[in-house]
This record gives structure tokens, sequence and C-alpha cells, in this order.
């Protein structure tokens, strides 16, 4: 055995000891939360996943600190719902419930090992998927919510004031970190049908039974948006969590 650091700060990519050894330096442990639904028909199911995942891999790799393999799957108003003549095909969720006891029983089997504090990053923001992150229970380290889409980004959107269910911001952000993996061929602009946030999670506007899946503007995406976007959120994080910023670069051009 050396002493030397890992390459990999992933769990999944270790040894238990070069796990051990790097905990007994920094007790912390990243978690990203992802969720399996619909966004329209332009970007993949995964893309909450995917942001969430590239996220908390920068962060790891910024700030040298471990991060475990997503969980891939969390809390969807759209699961299983079947409508007239449509279904989202693919979409699938937990309950509240089952979500909130699956992550508590990680962190049940993770904590003794000498970790301290977890950081769940996740890039979806309805409020029961969010409630089960937040009210996670420990012996003792502390547990931290990290929600992605709550960084102030209303300055470097064209057409939206906030993030909605893959519109413009989301569309830019996957343009950016996965251009291959979105069809802007299918990009459908849906307007938000009236409202905003209101400061509640549960009062997002909701793609349309008859739609697409979308709500907001796509097409008036692009990559150089999400650069912006996916910088802001990074740095915004990285001194909010580790009080330093996640990139030497600026989060806005």
């Amino acid at each position: 055995m050396t002493d030397e650091a890992p390459a990999s700060l992933m769990l999944d990519e270790m040894s238990w000891v070069d796990v051990a050894a790097h905990l007994a330096r920094d007790a912390r442990l990243i978690i990203p939360i992802g969720a399996l639904e619909q966004h329209g028909p332009h970007l993949p199911l995964g893309a909450n996943t995917l942001i969430a995942s590239r996220i908390a891999r920068d962060l790891s790799e910024s700030h040298r600190v471990l991060r475990a393999p997503p969980v891939n799957y969390g809390v969807n108003y759209y699961g299983g719902e079947v409508h007239p003549g449509r279904a989202w095909a693919g979409t699938a969720t937990l309950r509240r419930k089952t979500m909130h006891r699956a992550l508590n029983e990680l962190l049940y089997s993770w904590e003794p090992h000498g970790i301290s504090e977890f950081i769940l990053v996740t890039a979806h923001r309805y409020g029961p998927h969010l409630d089960a992150l937040t009210t996670l229970m420990t012996r003792a380290a502390r547990v931290r919510v990290v929600s992605v889409w709550d960084v102030d980004i209303s300055d470097l959107l064209e057409t939206q004031t906030e993030p909605l269910h893959a519109g413009e911001a989301e569309t830019s952000v996957l343009l950016h970190l996965y251009p291959e993996r979105v069809r802007t061929d299918r990009a459908r602009d849906e307007p938000p049908p009236g409202g905003g946030l209101n400061g509640d999670r549960e009062s997002l506007p909701r793609p349309r039974p008859d739609g697409v899946g979308v709500v907001g503007f796509p097409t008036h995406a692009s990559a150089m948006t999400g650069q912006r976007i996916y910088r802001r959120m990074l740095n915004v994080i990285g001194r909010a969590v580790f009080s330093a910023p996640a990139t030497a670069d600026s989060d806005t051009m």
C-alpha cells in the first residue's frame, strides 16, 4: 500500500482501503440525486441525473471530496401517470416515503465509516422529492441538500424569468454539457400556463397533458447560455458549500 491519493474520487472505483484513507483526511461525501422523467421530445429522461452528476463530479474534483454513484430515481409528479391518449413512456417514480427510506438506509450505512457531512446534489425541483431529501436523519453527521436550480440565473435567460421543465435553461445546460444527447430538431415551445414559483415548488407550472411535455422555450436555448448557467451554478454552490468557487473561471462571460 502507498499513501498516494487515488486517481478517482468515485466510491465505486476505489478500494475500501483508499476510501478509508481519504475519509481520514476529509470526512465529506457528495451524493448526486437524479430522477427518471420525461423532458419533452428533445431531452433524455435522465436530464436531472446528468446535470446533478456533472455538478457533483466537478465539485468533487475541485475540492477533492469523495462522491457516491448517482441515485438515478426520484419522486416525480409524472411517474406512472397515463393521460387520455398519452403516456410519458419510460418515466418512473419512487414514492416519497420510499425515497426517504432508501436514502436514510444509505446514510445509515455510510456514517459509521467516519463521514461527518453528506452533500446531496439534485437538479429535480419537485416538492415531495425535495421533502424526501431535506427530512433525512443521521446519528450526528450533517446533511446538506443542494438544489441546483435554486441558483438565480434569471439574468442569463433570454425568454424566461426562471428555469422551467425542459425549457430554455435545462435545454441550454444540456447543450453545453451533453450536446450529443439533445435533439434540437424536436424542440417545441410551450409557454407556461400562467404563474410561476411564487416561492412554492409545488406550484411549478406543469406540462399540459395534451402537449409535448415542455414548459417554456427550448428553441431559445444555446450552448453559450448553458455554459454561463453552469458556471454560475458551480461557483455559487462552491462558495455556499465549500466557501470557495469550484472553478477559477468567471460565472459570466
